[in-house]
């Protein structure tokens, strides 16, 4: 009686990786080819909950991050206020939920503290802060999944966020998350493939090419971070697209709202006493 045999290896992972990354016809474990992205979700929703400005949700792949955006608005602590621009502060809840194994992660964590750090880097720049001077912006995001390109994702969120809240800003901000495998650049990494090479995030302002971040915990050649840095600057141009096709679409469906608008009143009433209306 023969054997059943078991799962063929396409390929050999790279030396001193865990897992197999790419197979021999160069494809990713879930089929990607190495710089695709995955399909990504944003939306831009107006208001929130607890009467929140503006709020968005940006979703890569299992990654889901949803934005809530506060002001601007007279700053409720002196010792924190500025007299010639907006402070931005910047909140991350993880859900408990958002994480396998469910971990609670508080205030205190060092990767919510990271992300806390990098986010309000990324955008006290790229908000015109300089036009509410003694006002704050509060910026609340919370991780309801995590899958891989983390930071990029709260980061797309986030940008989406200050958008719908009216918050002008000198471009959106798009960001990417990369590898590198070997000699090959991968985009848009999930978490297994991030613990098992070098990453980067990379945001870019794109109408104007500015780079908002750059942020890297492992070391990399010179040479291969700069093949890596541009395939994702070319990557979140492609991801702002998506956004700003989302933006427009939200703004079309408003200025259709308002187009339509409600009834127009009509001189009178009726034998009820009621307002005549007419459709």
């Amino acid at each position: 009686m023969s054997r059943p045999r078991g799962p063929t290896r396409l390929s050999k992972p790279y030396p001193g990786s865990r897992i197999e990354i790419l197979n021999d016809a160069s494809l990713r474990s879930e089929g990607r080819r190495p710089t695709e992205l995955r399909a990504p979700t944003f939306e831009v929703v107006p208001g929130g909950a607890d009467s929140a400005d503006g709020s968005a949700s940006a979703s890569m792949g299992l990654t889901s991050v949803r934005v809530e955006v506060f002001g601007p608005r007279e700053g409720r602590s002196r010792a924190q206020t500025l007299h010639d621009r907006a402070s931005v502060n910047v909140e991350v809840v993880w859900v408990a939920f958002g994480e396998a194994g469910r971990r609670r992660r508080g205030r205190g964590d060092r990767r919510v503290a990271e992300l806390t750090s990098s986010l309000r880097d990324t955008f006290q720049p790229a908000i015109l802060t300089a036009l509410y001077p003694r006002a704050q912006i509060d910026i609340h995001v919370h991780i309801l999944a995590h899958d891989g390109a983390l930071l990029s994702t709260c980061i797309n969120a986030t940008s989406l966020a200050l958008l719908s809240a009216g918050v002008p800003m000198r471009d959106l901000v798009a960001a990417v998350t990369a590898g590198v495998h070997g000699s090959t650049v991968l985009c848009d990494l999930t978490a297994l493939e991030e613990a098992d090479m070098p990453s980067a995030t990379v945001a870019v302002l794109p109408r104007s090419g500015k780079v908002a971040l750059v942020g890297m915990e492992t070391r990399l050649h010179v040479e291969r971070f700069g093949e890596m840095f541009d395939v994702a600057r070319r990557a979140a141009g492609v991801l702002c697209a998506e956004m700003r096709a989302v933006a427009r679409g939200r703004a079309r469906e408003i200025l259709d709202a308002m187009d339509s608008g409600p009834a127009v009143l009509r001189e009178g009433e009726n034998d009820s006493g009621a307002v005549m209306v007419e459709e």
